[in-house]
């Protein structure tokens, strides 16, 4: 709708209003601008992978999906809070309807996007693994403990948290993301060694759901937890 609330006259006029549409979307709904960033991460590794044409329809055709279903999400919310002001179960139903259609659509995006970059982005990270070598069973188990005592030394050194509960580090954080490591460049593939990772991500956002930790806590963990196993991995292996 043009301005003033007059229909467009022209196809020109018509184009603009979608154009600003668009535009106010992605000014006012966050979620939107991360689909359009994550929109520009994939056509970009699309161009750098090389992928084949056919790989790249579907590509595109998930982009488009994803993002005209954000678009029409968008649009619903704005309707149901013009007709409903107050609080309604059916205007919240019909609100959480449209969510549920981006996020089925969501998934599916990711899904095609797996299938199409996997053979290309695991391909490489094999390669990078197998570099590193299968490192004997004893370093897993070393790297964790040096880990466990390490997040108790560096919490006697602060005034808050105990050894199992609060303070910096997270030690739960830090013992996830080093059995995490070690799983990921044990030679069991790549696809189990990031679901370890993300196992281990879980974890660490559990302690900050539970608020028994907070951000810097817990990333600092995860990066101490990392570090070291990584350090004796290739130090020792």
């Amino acid at each position: 709708m043009s301005e003033g609330g007059i229909k467009p006259g022209s196809w020109i006029e018509s184009v603009n209003c979608a154009i600003e549409g668009i535009l106010w979307a992605a000014k006012t709904q966050r979620h939107l601008r991360w689909h359009f960033m994550a929109a520009v991460v994939v056509l970009l590794a699309a161009v750098f992978y090389k992928v084949s044409p056919l790989e790249f329809i579907l590509l595109a055709l998930a982009i488009v999906l994803v993002l005209l279903t954000e678009l029409i999400n968008t649009a619903i919310e704005v309707v149901v809070d013009m007709l409903s002001p107050e609080f309604s179960l059916l205007a919240q139903r019909a609100k959480d309807v449209a969510a549920g259609a981006v996020l089925v659509t969501s998934v599916g995006a990711a899904i095609i996007g797996y299938l199409v970059f996997s053979p290309y982005v695991f391909g490489d990270f094999e390669a990078i693994l197998q570099g590193i070598g299968t490192p004997p069973d004893e370093l897993s188990i070393i790297s964790a403990l040096t880990v466990v005592i390490l997040v108790i030394l560096l919490k006697s050194r602060g005034k808050t948290g105990k050894p199992l509960h609060g303070g910096m580090p997270s030690g739960h954080s830090a013992i996830a993301f080093s059995i995490a490591t070690s799983i990921l460049i044990s030679g069991i593939g790549a696809v189990l060694g990031i679901l370890a990772v993300a196992m281990a991500a879980m974890v660490s956002q559990s302690r900050l759901l539970l608020k028994i930790h907070n951000f810097k806590e817990v990333v600092a963990g995860a990066v101490l937890g990392t570090a070291v196993t990584l350090f004796i991995h290739l130090v020792f292996s």
